[in-house]
C-alpha cells in the first residue's frame, strides 16, 4: 500500500503539550469540533490520511488538555463525542495489516498515557479497531495475561488495575 501523501494539519499546533490552561474548556471544546471537522473532510477523499489524522489526535488530547478544569463535563462530553466520530474513522480507513498494525502501536500507547480516561471508548472498540478477527485475536492473546495478573492481585487482596481489560 502507498504512504500517505505528507499533509499539514492545522489542528497540530492547537494540540500541543499543556497549551490549554485551568479555564480553557470552552476554547478547548471549540477547538476539538474544529479538528474533528478538519480531519472528516480530509478522511472523504483520503480515508488513510483521515484515519492518520484521527490517531494523530487522539494522541494529543491528554498531553493538550490535563490541565483544563472539566468539573462540568462539558469538555469530556466534547472528547467522547469526538472519539465517536475519530474511531468511526480509523475503523472504516482500508488499510493494510502493516499500517493498521502501526496504528494500533501508536493508539496503545496513547490509550496507556491517557490521565482521565479520554480514550475509553477506545479501549471498549478495540476489537473493531484492528480491523479483523486475526488482529484482534493476536491483540487479546497479548493483552489476557496483563489482566489475568490484575485478577490474580486483586484476589489476594491486593488492590490492582489495568486499563487495557475493557480492550
Amino acid at each position: 500500500m502507498m504512504k500517505p501523501k505528507p499533509h499539514k494539519w492545522t489542528f497540530t499546533s492547537r494540540f500541543r503539550k499543556n497549551v490549554y490552561g485551568w479555564k480553557a474548556s470552552k476554547l478547548a471544546c471549540k477547538r476539538i469540533k474544529e479538528a474533528v471537522s478538519e480531519i472528516k473532510k480530509v478522511a472523504r477523499k483520503d480515508p488513510i490520511l483521515g484515519a492518520e489524522g484521527s490517531i494523530k489526535l487522539m494522541g494529543k488530547f491528554w498531553p493538550a488538555l490535563q490541565h483544563v478544569d472539566s468539573s462540568s463535563g462539558v469538555l469530556g462530553t466534547a472528547v467522547y463525542n469526538a472519539m465517536n466520530v475519530l474511531v468511526d474513522i480509523v475503523i472504516k480507513a482500508p488499510a493494510d495489516q502493516k499500517t493498521r498494525e502501526k496504528w494500533l502501536d501508536r493508539l496503545l500507547d496513547a490509550f496507556n498515557d491517557d490521565g482521565v480516561g479520554y480514550l475509553d471508548l477506545l479501549g471498549d472498540r478495540w476489537g473493531d479497531v484492528c480491523g479483523s478477527s486475526e488482529t484482534a485475536s493476536k491483540w487479546a492473546d497479548e493483552l489476557l495475561p496483563i489482566v489475568q495478573t490484575t485478577w490474580e492481585e486483586t484476589k489476594q487482596g491486593t488492590f490492582s488495575y489495568f486499563r487495557g481489560t475493557s480492550a
